[in-house]
């Protein structure tokens, strides 16, 4: 199936007011048995976890593990793994944490955005793009929000995702922190607040995933 803009802005249209299970149940629909969820545990994460899995229970669920991850990080992610039964596909980077310190050093600040593209190069688009490879999906969802950062917001529930060749869907696109709460609340899901993410930095900047600038970067690292 041919996808257009015309497509993306009316399905966009239609699933404004659905819930996140009925964005879900959509999405699983024009899957063709090839979706997955991703997810870096990140706070509010689960609530993507749990409606995915509600609706279908053997989802493949993309985790890029870089092995940077604080302890309660990764105690969360054990934790939802157990508690929802995922079906977790984790891609690690093709070089240690401690081999990339000893030839780069710490990880860059906002200050480096060369040191910082390099580091979400190396450590998490190009296993991400090797796990979306393997995978294959044709329906890709997500945790994305508007509210995240301003790159986002130019965003909608439903996009053609030119780095990854899928359709991506939020089924929370347009909830706020507040609300993510409240779903956590109603389903007795659990949070995870220590959570760094060191390909950002800053919850401001794009690792990537979602940039334009990724694919390439991606690619580059592939073929070294």
């Amino acid at each position: 199936m041919t996808i257009n803009s015309r497509d993306i802005g009316q399905w966009n249209q239609e699933l404004r007011s659905a819930s996140p299970i009925e964005i879900v149940r959509w999405a699983l629909g024009q899957a063709e048995a090839r979706a997955l969820v991703s997810t870096n545990f990140r706070p509010y994460e689960a609530a993507i976890l749990h409606v995915a899995v509600s609706v279908q229970s053997d989802i493949p669920v993309l985790w890029v593990d870089h092995g940077y991850n604080r302890p309660a990080t990764y105690l969360h992610a054990e934790a939802l793994r157990v508690k929802l039964g995922l079906n977790l596909k984790a891609y690690l980077p093709k070089v240690t944490t401690a081999h990339r310190d000893a030839i780069y050093g710490p990880i860059p600040t906002t200050e480096d955005e060369a040191g910082l593209k390099r580091f979400s190069a190396v450590m998490k688009l190009e296993p991400f793009q090797r796990g979306m490879q393997e995978l294959a999906p044709k329906v890709w969802i997500t945790a994305l929000r508007k509210v995240q950062n301003p790159n986002r917001a130019g965003l909608d529930i439903v996009s053609l995702d030119a780095n990854f060749g899928a359709l991506k869907v939020s089924p929370f696109f347009y909830f706020g922190d507040r609300e993510m709460e409240a779903y956590l609340a109603q389903y007795q899901l659990p949070n995870e607040w220590d959570y760094f993410d060191p390909a950002k930095a800053d919850e401001k900047r794009e690792c990537g995933l979602h940039a334009a600038w990724g694919k390439t970067a991606a690619n580059r690292v592939a073929q070294s």
